[in-house]
């Protein structure tokens, strides 16, 4: 049996950071110890927590895709990413790719299906430091998202799915001067243009966006996969998701969806960059503001992979309510447990030894080390 010892170590179980040793046997938490007569890889006194599980991260779009008209190397791009997030201490990563596509996206359905293929290609091939695991963010509205999603379930392990509708009037954009203010200052359109632009949108949700969500659900709850509802902004929007079998609200935008999503059993999933900025960079409720409320279940990287690490380490101070074991909680265990992983999430003896060594100071956290089932990866 292979082991491994970490002695001096700051270790954060579920409920308490206590100091000791931790055995590592075959890849799989064995034991703690808070005895200082082990002898192993000393730790210096540094935090030792569980590898964090991130939901919900279109990051690896940015590496494919890094300038207009420029695409790199799809493995390329795989490894690049996969080592941003490794790094900053995530040890399983769902990634998210776009289906259904419009005028505003950069990239293709056959590009999304080509970085799948080199996602799978990838953890063949051993080349990964982090577990890789299928994300879909289908746009509802979009006339052939159930085209691009067909390319996908059924050939490649899809293991959540979020329900999009950015069209105007809608969730995020349910004001039409915020969607004219973005689309029209992002795309530069003229006046005459962005409105040709924004009934289309308009005509293709009424036409699609309620169909294909049933239709979506259908296709994900006999296959196991987890759905999520994104950007809901009321309380029909969350009975809707609850009607549909949602487990997760990806990041509402109201205190009123955040809180109408727990009363229904759903997990509320909010950016750590929210958190760590201090609010919404879109005018949407802050997660400081939800966490204070106690409505804040997971944090996801969304758009900055080391945002989660930051935000780990912050919490404590910005919400004296929450514990480190119980911010720690919210990028481990509970992404964990809200997409079926159960084999991870915790240092708890029989779980996987997904690991990760922290020097956490005054200012940013250091990430010293990362292990996956006992292997360092970074």
């Amino acid at each position: 049996m292979a082991e491994q010892i970490f002695t001096n170590a700051r270790i954060v179980l579920e409920d308490e950071a206590v100091e000791g040793s931790l055995l590592v046997r075959d890849g799989k938490i064995a034991d703690f110890d808070s005895s200082a007569t082990r002898h192993g890889e000393d730790l210096g006194g540094d935090y030792l927590v569980p590898g964090f599980v991130e939901l919900h991260t279109d990051h690896l779009e940015n590496h494919y895709a890094p300038r207009p008209g420029v695409r790199w190397n799809p493995i390329a791009a795989v490894q690049s990413h996969d080592a941003q997030v490794a790094g900053a201490g995530i040890t399983t990563v769902f990634d998210a790719l776009r289906v259904g596509m419009d005028e505003d996206a950069r990239t293709s359905t056959a590009e999304m299906q080509m970085l799948a293929d080199a996602i799978e290609q990838a953890k063949r091939e051993e080349r990964l430091r982090a577990d890789h695991l299928l994300h879909l963010r289908c746009e509802v509205s979009a006339p052939d998202v159930l085209d691009g999603l067909a390319g996908f379930l059924d050939v490649l392990p899809v293991r959540l799915v979020s329900l999009m509708d950015h069209s105007p009037g809608q969730r995020q954009f349910a004001s039409l001067d915020s969607y004219r203010a973005f689309y029209q200052g992002k795309m530069g359109m003229s006046d005459a243009a962005y409105e040709a632009f924004a009934a289309k949108r308009i005509a293709q949700a009424d036409e699609f966006s309620a169909r294909h969500r049933r239709e979506i659900v259908d296709l994900c709850h006999p296959r196991a996969i987890a759905v999520a509802s994104h950007d809901d902004a009321t309380s029909a929007h969350v009975e809707e998701a609850a009607s549909d079998g949602v487990s997760i609200a990806e990041f509402p935008t109201t205190i009123e969806a955040a809180a109408a999503s727990r009363a229904a059993d759903i997990q509320v999933l909010m950016g750590a960059p929210n958190l760590v900025r201090g609010g919404s960079h879109s005018g949407n409720v802050s997660a400081v503001v939800l966490a204070e409320a106690g409505q804040l279940d997971i944090l996801s990287s969304d758009y900055v992979p080391f945002s989660l690490m930051v935000a780990v380490f912050a919490l404590p101070g910005l919400v004296p309510s929450i514990s480190l074991p119980q911010a720690v909680r919210l990028v481990t265990r509970a992404p964990a447990e809200a997409v079926g992983l159960d084999d991870r999430g915790a240092i708890r003896p029989g779980l996987r030894a997904d690991l990760v060594r922290v020097r956490a100071g005054d200012g940013v956290p250091v990430v010293r080390s990362v292990w996956r089932e006992g292997n360092r990866v970074s």
